[in-house]
């Protein structure tokens, strides 16, 4: 059975970091664009950053120069968190960039004072 086990999240002050990470069991993520999702409660799901299978990497204006996307295949997904703002609280998600996978349970961040 393929499933997506987000870890890595918690609660931290603005400016922090945080290292999110994405595994995935039962397939190679190794052919696939990963990428990771945010969602906040009552909003549609952001695609934060996406990975090629070569390793390019793209990011949303919100968090260019602060996060960045890598992959260690055949299984794991990273999102490193740095400068981190309020308003990156949300739940976080990976999966491929087509959603070729059921969603896992996500990782929480939280950034306040």
């Amino acid at each position: 059975q393929v499933q997506l086990v987000e870890s890595g999240g918690g609660s931290v002050q603005p400016g922090g970091s945080l290292r999110l990470s994405c595994r995935l069991s039962g397939a190679s993520i190794t052919t696939y664009n990963m990428a990771w999702w945010r969602q906040d409660p009552g909003k549609e799901r952001e695609l934060v950053a996406r990975i090629s299978p070569s390793g390019s990497a793209n990011y949303a204006d919100s968090v260019t120069g602060r996060f960045t996307i890598s992959r260690d295949n055949p299984y794991t997904v990273y999102l490193q968190m740095s400068s981190l703002k309020v308003e990156d609280t949300a739940v976080y998600y990976c999966n491929t960039l087509f959603q070729s996978f059921n969603w896992g349970q996500g990782t929480h961040v939280t950034v306040s004072s």
